[in-house]
């Protein structure tokens, strides 16, 4: 069961990959989290050797090892708010799902990482079968990418009524709260256009678009947004505007980092070009 809260401070918890590059997965998360001034813990289900050229290798992690994390960090210390990112495999999955649930762990924001921005499966049928039975109907919110949302819809997205469509058909079927079918791999006017559906609102968030290469972990950085804002109190849809707010204020300031694609700049207003104050 889900610890009393032993401390002023909000906890949020990510269940996810690390990423050796340091724009991803985890160490995106954690920097997420400190920025919302929560306390960031961490399961970690796989170690990826990985720049901003691409994954080398990926290693899972035991089963067991990710069950002891998270009821190591859970019976102690309590978490307000958890997200769960790459969980690589069917196993994992389904432990994860079963310790959210024995473990009531509220507030869950799951980034169904199943399917790169380009279009790249990463996780097998049966994970993906898992993942959509076992984890999703467990979340308050689901953060699908474009082809994410196709797989969980079983629709075609092209538009951005085939999005709105998307969001209803995944909040029907798998009786998730709130779905939020992100736009990032969307092409021209619609990239960065995100839909968000609670089974009675349907909204279209708009920001700005920001024109760079360095875009790596804009996934992560949401969901981990969202999560620290839930654990800080907020409702889920303000949770959701302010999430996307940071993350395109962020990516204002993505790091020109390594040879490829650097990671957007989550701690902007420490950067010597920022004239964002603390």
């Amino acid at each position: 069961m889900n610890a009393e809260i032993t401390s002023k401070v909000p906890v949020a918890l990510t269940i996810a990959g690390s990423d050796s590059g340091g724009g991803a997965g985890i160490q995106a998360d954690l920097r997420t989290f400190a920025f919302h001034c929560v306390h960031g813990t961490s399961a970690i289900t796989c170690v990826t050797a990985q720049n901003t050229l691409g994954v080398v290798r990926v290693d899972a992690m035991a089963t067991e090892a990710v069950i002891a994390q998270i009821q190591a960090v859970v019976s102690d210390i309590g978490v307000q708010a958890a997200k769960t990112g790459m969980l690589l495999n069917q196993e994992i999955i389904s432990a994860v799902a079963q310790q959210v649930e024995a473990l009531q762990i509220q507030n869950l924001v799951v980034d169904p990482v199943m399917v790169s921005r380009t279009g790249a499966q990463l996780i097998d049928d049966d994970a993906v079968k898992t993942l959509r039975y076992a984890l999703l109907p467990q979340g308050v919110i689901v953060t699908p990418n474009r082809y994410e949302a196709e797989i969980l819809s079983g629709l075609t997205i092209n538009s951005l009524d085939e999005m709105r469509a998307a969001a209803q058909v995944i909040h029907r079927n798998l009786k998730v709260k709130a779905v939020l079918v992100k736009g990032g791999g969307m092409q021209g006017s619609l990239r960065g256009i995100d839909i968000w559906f609670d089974g009675e609102k349907l909204e279209t968030l708009i920001t700005k678009q920001v024109e760079t290469k360095n875009t790596h972990g804009t996934g992560c950085t949401l969901s981990a947004a969202i999560a620290a804002n839930l654990a800080i109190g907020m409702e889920l849809w303000p949770a959701v505007k302010q999430a996307k707010e940071y993350v395109t204020t962020a990516l204002t300031y993505a790091l020109d980092i390594g040879q490829g694609q650097g990671p957007v700049g989550h701690f902007f207003p420490l950067l010597p070009n920022s004239n964002i104050s603390l």
